[in-house]
């Protein structure tokens, strides 16, 4: 009986092309962590909302609903991100996979 085998780079490969079919090619966003406390998100979430233009976040806006602090901070650090390039590791991470849902776009 013959034997199946994979190399490394065919796995490698494989994996890749699995988790790249989530992503939007070259973007990438910055969330809150999970780990990140509410009280850390909200200070982050007054902060960057002081400086950037959170109104998709506010009542009424395309991203409120959910109405929950780490959904919120989420917004506001891409935001950020997008508009100065930071993504603070300290309470926000990376991500490759878009973070919109139903009719928030994050940016």
């Amino acid at each position: 009986m013959a034997r199946i085998t994979f190399s490394p780079c065919f796995i490698g490969f494989f994996l890749c092309l699995i988790m790249c079919t989530n992503s939007v090619q070259g973007k990438t966003w910055c969330v809150a962590q999970s780990q990140a406390t509410e009280p850390k998100l909200q200070q982050v979430l007054d902060y960057l909302c002081g400086q950037l233009d959170c109104k998709e976040i506010q009542p009424g806006g395309s991203c409120f609903n959910p109405n929950t602090v780490r959904n919120h901070a989420s917004y506001a650090i891409d935001l950020n991100f997008q508009i100065n390039g930071v993504c603070d590791i300290s309470y926000a991470t990376p991500a490759v996979t878009d973070p919109s849902f139903g009719t928030c776009v994050y940016p």
